[in-house]
């Protein structure tokens, strides 16, 4: 799990996604100004540590953090 959120790119993901829930890969990308692919991964490596859950909407995945990712950010606060 710690793997998950071990990258401030991926802190920063779910910072976003906390604020604005419900973003696609490519919106995430936009948002933070890096490349698809690099989101896409940063997002399948924190699915996979249960911090964010995915819904598919049409063509397109949609995220939310879980409840861990939400603790762990505030984990992370604290060490700021």
């Amino acid at each position: 799990m710690v793997k998950g959120f071990a990258s401030h790119r991926r802190l920063e993901i779910l910072e976003l996604i906390k604020h604005q829930p419900e973003l696609s890969v490519e919106e995430v990308a936009e948002r933070l100004s890096i490349g698809y692919k690099n989101a896409s991964e940063h997002i399948r490596k924190l699915a996979i540590a249960g911090l964010l859950i995915k819904r598919n909407e049409g063509s397109s995945v949609r995220h939310k953090i879980t409840p861990r990712a939400d603790s762990i950010l505030v984990f992370c606060r604290t060490l700021e």
